[in-house]
């Protein structure tokens, strides 16, 4: 091999360097071992058994079981993604988006929101007055977020699943009413 091929110690070490700070921060901003690895969270309907729950009434008086608001099932974007999210109102008024039969991919940072665009329009982004509900605890099973206090669920259309780290929806379910 040429003279000018070869490098000098003085090369090489940095150049190791810089190539396993470069391996290093593509690993930390990929994470590609999350495409093996599956998480399972199965968390208990909120304050009552699925089966409980009811339909919201449009009386005044303050239900005596938590009540499904709005529903859909999953439509895949990025990633397959299958499911139903539920909108729930507790007893206490609080309010939960509740993931069941959730299957997904694991990511980095992914996210639950709550969108105002439908899910098909989640693809271009989340939009404006978007809510995020926390990370996703897992990506397979069920799962419950709660929605902060004073949110108007009737102002969302859809439950994302999104990976804030490269903005894009891996799933979206449209929020429809769960009434009649």
């Amino acid at each position: 091999m040429p003279d000018r091929f070869r490098l000098s110690r003085r090369t090489l070490a940095p150049t190791l360097i810089v190539l396993l700070l470069a391996a290093g921060f593509g690993l930390a901003l990929f994470q590609p071992w999350k495409a093996f690895t599956n998480t399972t969270v199965n968390e208990a309907p909120p304050s009552a058994s699925a089966t409980a729950m009811k339909k919201p009434d449009t009386s005044t008086a303050q239900p005596s079981e938590p009540q499904y608001l709005a529903q859909g099932h999953f439509v895949a974007h990025e990633h397959a993604t299958s499911g139903t999210a539920r909108t729930v109102r507790l007893t206490d008024g609080g309010q939960v988006l509740r993931l069941e039969d959730l299957k997904t991919s694991e990511g980095p940072d992914v996210r639950v929101y709550l969108s105002t665009r439908d899910a098909d329009e989640v693809k271009a982004g989340l939009g404006d007055g978007a809510v995020e509900l926390g990370k996703l605890k897992g990506n397979l099973g069920n799962q419950n977020y709660a929605v902060p206090n004073g949110t108007d669920l009737s102002k969302f259309r859809s439950a994302v699943i999104w990976c804030a780290r490269f903005s894009v929806s891996f799933g979206a379910a449209n929020l429809s009413s769960a009434a009649g």
